[in-house]
């Protein structure tokens, strides 16, 4: 099939900056309405990608995302938001840029366009088949990105992407493609819009479903997460009294002892407090 790369395809509006504030907001909203919708028509691919994932986080690999501009920004948001929330290791998940950290406050010239620094950055990490790599680029055009699939399949290295164009060559490089077609943003080829929200969305799906599947949620409770500030502690300490059915004073000690919202109700129901 023809590759088409929609995501730069000219804006659906014109003459942006004769309309009023109100019309601007109205319309982007209207745009933001389909992304969800685009992400649907790809719910067989991503659970075909989650599966792969799981199986190799199950014996003890790792997931990297890699990704160049707002597309190496979302995997790296996703990446670090994971130990806080489901309390795993910070080297279970990684977010890389293309540009290196740095990249990710200000864009590195001509990063992206490098064919051989991804696969350095991956090695630096010590990189083996029990790992799952996930290319991310909303053009699906990105050589850094592109390049990072290619050598990993080379070296018998699960890979997957999410893009937002059909039958890119990032989709022909992954092995369990993930295409959300958002159609053209209402800035023309501000790929940051539409395709980054749908980005987002795939990404959250992905290690929430995970995580899950991973026992890292009890219920529908983060029972797991880091109590890292006071909202989280207060948030910790309901849901062991809900669970437990006990009062705040209770429930306030247990958790102190424990730091940990299931350590403190498996010891409860074990019989030790």
């Amino acid at each position: 099939m023809t590759f088409i790369k929609t995501t730069e395809q000219d804006s659906n509006y014109n003459h942006l900056e004769k309309m009023t504030i109100k019309e601007l907001l109205t319309n982007i909203n209207k745009e933001d309405k389909t992304v969800p919708l685009a992400v649907e028509k790809s719910l067989k691919q991503i659970e075909k990608l989650v599966e792969q994932i799981l199986n190799k986080l199950e014996i003890g690999g790792r997931l990297f995302y890699i990704g160049a501009g707002t597309s190496g920004r979302l995997g790296i948001l996703d990446a670090s938001e994971c130990p806080p929330t489901f309390g795993v290791a910070h080297d279970v998940i990684i977010g890389l840029i293309a540009g290196g950290d740095s990249a990710i406050r200000k864009a590195v010239e001509f990063a992206e366009d490098s064919t051989t620094q991804a696969w350095l950055d991956l090695k630096a990490y010590n990189i083996t088949s029990n790992d799952v790599v996930v290319g991310i680029a909303a053009s699906g055009t990105t050589p850094y990105v592109i390049s990072a699939l290619q050598k990993c399949n080379e070296q018998n290295i699960l890979t997957g992407c999410i893009t937002c164009n059909q039958n890119s060559p990032l989709s022909k490089a992954a092995q369990f493609p993930i295409e959300v077609i958002v159609g053209p943003e209402f800035v023309t080829g501000s790929s940051r819009m539409k395709a980054g929200t749908a980005q987002k969305l795939v990404l959250n799906m992905i290690t929430t479903s995970v995580m899950i599947k991973l026992g890292r949620v009890k219920d529908n409770k983060m029972v797991d997460m880091q109590l890292s500030n006071n909202k989280l502690v207060n948030r910790g300490t309901k849901m062991i009294m809900k669970e437990l059915n006990i009062q705040e004073g209770e429930a306030q000690e247990l958790l102190d002892k424990y730091k940990s919202v299931r350590v403190a109700i498996q010891n409860y129901a074990n019989g030790r407090t």
